[in-house]
């Protein structure tokens, strides 16, 4: 049985957008948290390295660390619970097939065989995302998956590696099914941080053609990270399962830019732009299992959400960091 004493856990992807919240949720919680990170150029470094600096103020330390290559030992030496939140993100044109397969499947094969060596592992939460499902995510977790894309196609990998050790092993693992995301600390190239940046620095908003009416459980990232601690503190009925973590409340794109721009008080200027292949038309996150088996409850409103985006934006980006030359 996995107690609520304090533990050591280990956060992959901790320097990232998700993993820096959850790590810092769990120091202030009172636990031991060791985050490891790769850094890779996906996105601004500077912005990665601001998330670091403010993880390890909050006495989380973070190391750099390349699950697909590194050795693993030390990262895991007594380490009791693994929050897996480092990925190769996004749907993007530019990013391989293999990069996809080396950082989101690779990386968490390397990462459960040294778990498996490991005399202190207790647990793993497995973060995956509503993308596996395809362009319609709104079923329950016994729904057929049918990605999209090929950040789909390997986090369902990803996930259903672990599953299978559980399955087979006795690996006691779970997977947290994660819709739409959004707060501080957002990486660049999503919805939101172009946006707020397009309005406030007065530059246009590229909108892909047909998102304006793709309805999506816009979640913020404190209503998300609430749903992985409950995670953890109820693991011994989770280990095994599959649990959508979001919002059940649906708004389409417009909405959110409308909210955004209501926030600011200012229009965006859209540029129209191709679609996207792999995108998804609909998420709507059906929690009736997490509510069931957790008491999860999301209960942040988008306005309440974005407002705390907007600000957080305000006070880092500009003329700070430079977000404006990731990948598109």
């Amino acid at each position: 049985m996995i107690e609520r004493s304090a533990m050591n856990i280990l956060v992959t992807g901790a320097a990232g957008f998700i993993g820096s919240h959850l790590s810092e949720r769990l120091a202030a919680l009172g636990h031991q948290v060791r985050g490891v990170d790769c850094l890779t150029d996906y996105y601004a470094i500077a912005l990665k390295a601001l998330n670091v600096e403010q993880i390890r103020a909050k006495g989380v330390a973070c190391l750099p660390l390349d699950l697909a290559e590194d050795e693993l030992s030390s990262a895991v030496e007594d380490v009791e619970i693994v929050f897996h939140a480092a990925a190769q993100p996004g749907i993007s044109a530019q990013v391989t097939f293999d990069t996809y397969m080396r950082n989101n499947v690779v990386a968490t094969h390397r990462l459960s065989e040294a778990l498996k060596r490991s005399s202190s592992f207790k647990g793993f939460i497995n973060v995956s995302t509503s993308s596996v499902y395809g362009t319609d995510a709104t079923g329950n977790e016994s729904a057929e998956p049918r990605p999209t894309s090929y950040y789909g196609v390997t986090k369902l990998a990803a996930e259903q590696l672990v599953l299978a050790f559980a399955r087979d092993q006795g690996f006691p693992a779970c997977s947290l099914r994660l819709f739409s995301v959004y707060g501080p600390r957002e990486r660049p190239e999503k919805l939101y941080p172009r946006l707020i940046g397009a309005i406030l620095e007065d530059r246009e908003f590229p909108l892909y053609e047909g998102s304006a009416d793709h309805l999506r459980s816009y979640t913020y990232v404190g209503d998300i990270v609430d749903g992985m601690v409950a995670v953890l503190h109820n693991f011994d009925r989770c280990s095994g399962e599959i649990f959508n973590i979001g919002t059940d409340v649906v708004l389409t794109t417009a909405e959110g830019i409308k909210t955004v721009e209501g926030i600011i008080g200012k229009r965006a200027r859209i540029s129209v732009k191709p679609r996207r292949p792999g995108d998804q038309l609909k998420t709507h996150a059906n929690i009736e299992k997490a509510r069931n088996i957790l008491g999860y409850n999301p209960t942040t409103t988008l306005r309440e959400g974005l407002q705390k985006e907007v600000a957080w934006y305000r006070e880092h980006i500009p003329g700070r960091i430079n977000l404006w030359e990731e990948r598109q």
